[in-house]
């Protein structure tokens, strides 16, 4: 240990440089001489009174320096984490260095690097207990996966977090000048409005900088925050995987790190824990016998509590092993399912039920309160969800043919079960108990709902039934699971349709119409639009039936035709309640639509949806519903249509070199004079064209996903004038082409270009 001069050593002025713990109480000092650990005692002037004073290292329990020479080889070599209790009854979470023991004591480094003590020197005498901690930080480091410079940052990120204020949480979340918020917190108390002890939030609501809501959403935020683990931080900022961390958790808890994808849970086991508790614990039980059970969790901090539980479920000792939780979620669909059944597995045992029984009558149908029915369905709720279907189709056939079950998915139906016939009756009742119809009528529609709760999500399905031939009713349920907007970003707009896009959604005022059939996106595009303008300086109303899609900041109402809570209603209703930026779900009839464009040139934006096949058609659609045309023009920014079109698989789609029919059908798709006028032969050279293969990950149909393709028409000069004079549809199309629209034909075949879906699909859809 260097015994050189320490510069900060003092004869007695200037700031204290020592703090110093002793066994009956503590002390704030300068350092007279450099410490020397191998010495009895350490000389100081006192801050508290500028006298000199002498300890015996015997009084005391530890020595933190904010200046030490001997800093930087006590950090590079302190690797062990320790906690250290003192005789005082503090402690300290510190990195000790086996090279810095000494005969009196041993030094350490503290873990905060925003600590001033940068050194701690804690005597044998003045240590109560220690323990070796296996730190999560140092895991990591020791497997090379971050570095300590790294692991120091993101500790002293973690700590700002945990002393962050809420006034510092209120400026960032709601974009307000941390300066302002101050100067009007010293204002308001100088002035004697509030009292000093008044909380920060209550201030700015008092001052209208901020509303209730947006206080409470920035408590929220910032209790979130504050939960936030230093593990979830180095995730977050992409310097590890969760998977990496789950590893090095599993080192810390001294647990074995497996992967499930090569192992094969026994029968036994499974049939030790039922369905619910493994999925509401994220466990797999994988094998053992009377005496124990071996048992796969993804958390494993919560490994001796899920024990104790496990424990007296079982009568068994429980021993854990760690696995990543996709691999958990994916074991749990494979092997368990509620009830232990799967869809597949019930039909079958409802087929072999009723394989003696011949049709006579009604009397020979399940009831709908039948256990199998129940389970059924249920199954069939679920597996849909699971499947991301959005609606799902019953539809029972005549005499003895089954009830055919399809689900939609990527806009495409397929048939997913057949039931037998004996239980059509019996499936159709039980959808209209669950969604409140009337089970006894049989001879009209019927609209309902179902609610369920799976996985601690709420996922409505919107109910309609109708009669068909031979006595039967066809159900439709449309599956709505509450969603976020997704940012413009990712919607599908092409770069210059994207920058058009942002443009027109930040005017002030104007309507926005989205058009194009049920399902083709167009609430998405809207709320997206939402989500770009949805600031605390704007006040946004919505009307949707239903609503789909929630956003903090937004006033969403649900209309309800049946009570004559329609749109128009609802438009009304808005128009009273200053609003800057308004939603209309549809425009079903003129009077919404009059009063929509009578809203957008009183200076207000009005977004809205119509059901139409293009952009051109919209205006005159408009105009015929009655529509002042000269109004129309003026209110009018944009008519934008939109189809859904499915992605190419990322997994397994393929690069091909087209043959020349294929670019020929590309060019004529186009549209061979647009083609050349939109230089489209330099894109086509640099094209990544790409063809559809199939494999697992899409179930070997080639496309997973989707996307849309636009066509937005901008109501320029020319665009007006046709509006005015009650232009065509064809004319309406070539004056928006001539002004840069692109049709959703064109934007199909530049996504075909990127390599992002082919030209069949864009042929379904156009």
């Amino acid at each position: 240990m260097s015994t050189a001069k320490n510069n900060n050593t003092s004869t007695g002025t200037g700031e204290p440089n020592v703090f110093i713990e002793l066994v009956t109480g503590k002390e704030l000092a300068t350092l007279r001489q450099p410490f020397q650990p191998d010495k009895n005692e350490l000389e100081v002037i006192l801050a508290r009174n500028g006298k000199k004073r002498v300890y015996p290292l015997f009084e005391i329990c530890c020595i933190q320096q904010k200046e030490d020479p001997n800093h930087n080889t006590i950090l590079r070599n302190a690797h062990d984490l320790m906690e250290i209790e003192t005789l005082s009854g503090t402690k300290h979470l510190v990195r000790i260095a086996k090279e810095q023991r000494f005969q009196k004591g041993f030094y350490g480094s503290y873990l905060d690097l925003d600590n001033p003590y940068k050194s701690v020197f804690f005597t044998h005498l003045g240590v109560k207990s220690s323990r070796q901690l296996n730190f999560l930080g140092t895991i990591l480091e020791e497997q090379g996966l971050v570095s300590r410079e790294t692991l120091q940052e993101v500790i002293s990120d973690y700590n700002k977090i945990k002393k962050k204020r809420i006034g510092e949480t209120i400026a960032q979340r709601h974009n307000l000048d941390q300066e302002k918020i101050e100067k009007v917190i010293r204002q308001m108390q100088k002035a004697g409005r509030i009292p000093q002890t008044a909380r920060v939030g209550d201030i700015l609501i008092a001052s209208n900088l901020i509303s209730q809501e947006q206080l409470e959403d920035a408590i929220a935020q910032q209790s979130r925050e504050k939960n936030k683990k230093i593990g979830a931080l180095l995730i977050e900022r992409n310097h590890i995987t969760a998977d990496q961390l789950l590893s090095a958790l599993a080192i810390k808890f001294q647990l074995e790190f497996v992967n499930l994808d090569e192992m094969e849970p026994s029968q036994s086991a499974l049939a030790s824990l039922p369905f619910h508790l493994v999925s509401q614990m994220q466990i797999l039980p994988l094998n053992g016998n009377e005496d124990h059970l071996l048992v796969a969790t993804s958390k494993p901090a919560e490994h001796a509590e899920v024990g104790d539980i496990l424990r007296f479920i079982t009568n068994r000792r429980i021993k854990f092993v760690v696995a990543p939780s996709h691999q958990i979620t994916a074991a749990i669909e494979k092997y368990y399912t509620r009830d232990d059944q799967k869809v597949e597995d019930i039909i079958g045992e409802m087929s072999e039920e009723v394989a003696g029984i011949e049709e006579t009558s009604d009397a020979t149908d399940v009831d709908e309160t039948d256990s199998t029915i129940i389970k059924l369905i249920n199954k069939i709720l679920i597996d849909a969800y699971s499947k991301d279907a959005s609606d799902i189709h019953l539809e029972p056939g005549t005499g003895r043919d089954p009830l055919i079950v399809r689900y939609r998915v990527d806009g495409l139906c397929h048939i997913s079960h057949e039931i037998p016939p004996t239980y059509k009756r019996a499936m159709l009742s039980r959808i209209k108990i669950m969604s409140n119809l009337d089970i006894t009528e049989r001879r009209k529609p019927q609209s309902g709902k179902i609610i369920i709760r799976y996985r601690d999500k709420k996922v409505e399905y919107r109910v309609e039934t109708t009669p068909t031939v031979g006595g039967n009713e066809d159900a439709v349920l449309r599956v709505l699971a509450k969603s976020k907007p997704i940012p413009i970003e990712k919607i599908g707009l092409s770069p210059r349709d994207q920058e058009i896009f942002k443009n027109l959604v930040s005017r002030p005022a104007g309507v926005i119409i989205c058009v194009g059939p049920t399902g083709s996106g167009k609430t998405t595009t809207l709320h997206s639009a939402l989500n770009y303008i949805n600031t605390p300086d704007r006040k946004i109303w919505t009307a949707e039936d239903p609503v789909e899609i929630t956003q903090k900041g937004l006033r969403q109402v649900q209309v309800n035709p049946r009570i004559g809570f329609t749109f128009q209603e609802a438009m009304r209703s808005f128009l009273r309640s200053d609003p800057d930026v308004i939603m209309i779900g549809e425009m079903r009839d003129r009077e919404t639509a009059k009063t929509a464009i009578e809203a957008s040139l009183t200076g207000h934006l009005v977004f809205s949806t119509i059901h139409t096949n293009n952009a051109p058609e919209t205006l005159v659609r408009l105009v015929e519903m009655g529509m002042d045309p000269i109004s129309f023009s003026e209110a009018l920014t944009a008519a934008i249509a939109q189809r859904l079109v499915r992605i190419l698989c990322e997994k397994c789609k393929k690069s091909f070199k087209p043959k020349k029919e294929e670019c020929e059908e590309l060019k004529l798709t186009y549209g061979p004079d647009w083609f050349e006028k939109h230089e489209m032969a330099k894109a086509f050279e640099k094209a990544k064209l790409k063809q559809r293969v199939g494999c697992k990950d899409c179930d070997q149909v080639g496309y997973r996903g989707r996307t849309a393709i636009y066509e937005m028409l901008l109501n320029t000069t020319a665009i007006k004038q046709g509006i005015k004079e009650k232009a065509s549809t064809e004319e309406l199309r070539l004056l928006a082409l001539e002004n840069g629209m692109r049709t959703l034909r064109m934007d199909g075949v530049e996504k075909v270009i990127d390599g992002v879906t082919d030209l069949s699909e864009i042929l379904r859809v156009c």
